[in-house]
């Protein structure tokens, strides 16, 4: 299990660091690093979720405005009121 785990954190975190756009790099990259390693497996599969959306969804959930049907989870409202 913590083999699988850590994969997962290596696999979000390269996800997030190569999204292609700049900006969109930086907004998640230091997202996830500042919560990786407090969150369990199965926060670690919604953030895995989370870097995998589009970067107009992101952003929309970003700003409070997404039309995707999400859970109100903590992950989700820790990114909509992440600051950098």
């Amino acid at each position: 299990m913590s083999q699988n785990k850590e994969d997962l954190k290596n696999k979000i975190i390269y996800r997030a660091s190569y999204r292609g756009t700049k900006e969109m790099d930086i907004l998640v990259a230091s997202f996830v690093e500042s919560i990786i390693n407090e969150i369990d497996i199965n926060q670690l599969k919604e953030l895995n979720n989370l870097v995998n959306l589009d970067d107009e969804d992101l952003i929309s959930i970003k700003k409070k405005e997404s039309k995707l049907k999400l859970n109100d989870s903590i992950l989700i409202k820790k990114f909509q009121n992440f600051q950098l």
